[in-house]
């Protein structure tokens, strides 16, 4: 590298650095990221890219259109933060009491930005249009902010989209990827026990629906193990418990809620059947009248074969082969990205933030802190990515995953 573009590089990345701490520093809620949102378009407005804004929540759509003609390349950074109190001790750390960027969308966000310029400063020979959304809402599940920009038309003409989490536990300066499932799809459930009150001396009175709840709660979790696949990947876990009025009243109603991650569709189409039967058993065998809402949050996120291979020939090139991790076994988290992966071809990869050796904190911890040079690595990774997209990706982008419906005219 050339001291000049040595020089370059270094302002770069004290940009890109001044933006992940001034987002760190200003934390927004799920729906809540008007000022977030103003941020980027001042970004924006400063490197002279054009950007729309939708007017009922605040996204922002920049758009780079290349000297050449050429398809459109989306790249996705999520912007809203989690409800924590810091306990990082940066200088930069949250100025809002009681919440953070305990997800790390504060580095999205900034490398994103320092892809766009990167990308600004070739625009001319750019061959087709890189379009940058930065999405609100995606820790808002089961709803997520990715359908608004799908129902808004942003991936309207998108030949490809791409888009990358910070992740703790691989070290900095390398990514995990493959092809395929690498996220579980993200749904959630609540059930409601009815039971009948009655004075605790008298239980034969009542109906308990804590005991209910009990049976039911053995069953559930026993789902995984005895009711799908055993070469399923699967949980269900329950996380709150509420019922009952009084230590020695038979308790009238219990309430549970939980969520269930599945990596393949056959097994999410099957938990709620289960969890149905299990409820039925208890009608059957207590008396017990109960209710489910079962709700479908965030699919599967699926790689795409031809952009999963543009990833590792990006990461080879930009980072060395060493920094490719394509041994990673799939995380039962979830991601909205997803929703966008079921449009349009697409590939999402993990990108390691912290130091080898040293101690680390796990996402939503009040004490996560990825490395800033993750901010470079992703900057880098996204404008090589977009170019290379944009001049190598076939309009066959290869088959769809297992599970979805090809786009029309992609495969």
């Amino acid at each position: 590298m050339t001291g000049q573009n040595e020089k370059a590089e270094e302002r770069i990345r004290e940009r890109t650095a001044a933006w992940r701490r001034d987002f760190h520093a200003h934390p927004e809620l799920s729906g809540e990221e008007r000022e977030t949102a103003r941020r980027i378009r001042l970004a924006l407005n400063e490197m002279g890219i054009p950007y729309r804004c939708p007017g009922d929540y605040y996204a922002v759509i920049g758009e780079i259109r290349g000297g050449r003609p050429g398809p459109v390349v989306a790249l996705r950074a999520d912007m809203d933060a989690l409800p924590l109190e810091e306990r990082t001790g940066l200088p930069f750390a949250s100025e809002t009491p009681g919440v953070m960027h305990a997800c790390g969308h504060d580095v999205h966000m900034a490398a994103l930005l320092g892809a766009a310029l990167r990308l600004q400063a070739r625009r001319e020979t750019l061959p087709g249009t890189v379009r940058f959304l930065f999405q609100p809402r995606e820790e808002l599940s089961p709803e997520g902010g990715a359908p608004l920009l799908i129902r808004d038309g942003y991936l309207d003409g998108v030949r490809a989209i791409f888009g990358f989490h910070q992740w703790p536990d691989l070290p900095l300066g390398t990514v995990g990827v493959h092809a395929g499932a690498m996220m579980a799809a993200s749904d959630r459930f609540k059930i409601t026990i009815h039971g009948h009150d009655a004075h605790a001396a008298h239980p034969d009175q009542g109906i308990d629906a804590i005991v209910g709840a009990t049976n039911v709660l053995q069953e559930i979790y026993q789902i995984v193990s005895r009711r799908l696949n055993p070469h399923a990947v699967a949980a269900v876990s329950v996380g709150t418990i509420r019922g009952g009025t009084r230590y020695n009243v038979v308790a009238p109603e219990v309430v549970l809620e939980g969520t269930c991650r599945t990596l393949d569709q056959e097994s999410r189409e099957k938990v709620p059947a289960c969890i149905r039967r299990i409820l039925e058993g208890q009608r059957v065998s207590y008396n017990l009248q109960s209710s489910l809402e079962y709700h479908r949050g965030y699919p599967i996120v699926r790689n795409w074969t031809g952009p999963e291979q543009l990833v590792e020939e990006t990461v080879r090139q930009v980072l060395g082969p060493g920094a490719l991790r394509t041994d990673i076994v799939p995380e039962l988290t979830g991601e909205d990205f997803a929703f966008y992966l079921e449009k349009v071809p697409g590939a999402f990869f993990w990108l390691g933030s912290h130091r080898a050796g040293e101690p680390f904190h796990g996402l939503h911890s009040a004490g996560m802190c990825p490395d800033e040079e993750t901010v470079h690595y992703g900057s880098r990774l996204l404008a090589d990515l977009a170019v290379r997209a944009l001049e190598e990706l076939p309009q066959d982008a290869g088959p769809a995953p297992e599970g979805l419906q090809a786009p029309s005219g992609t495969v």
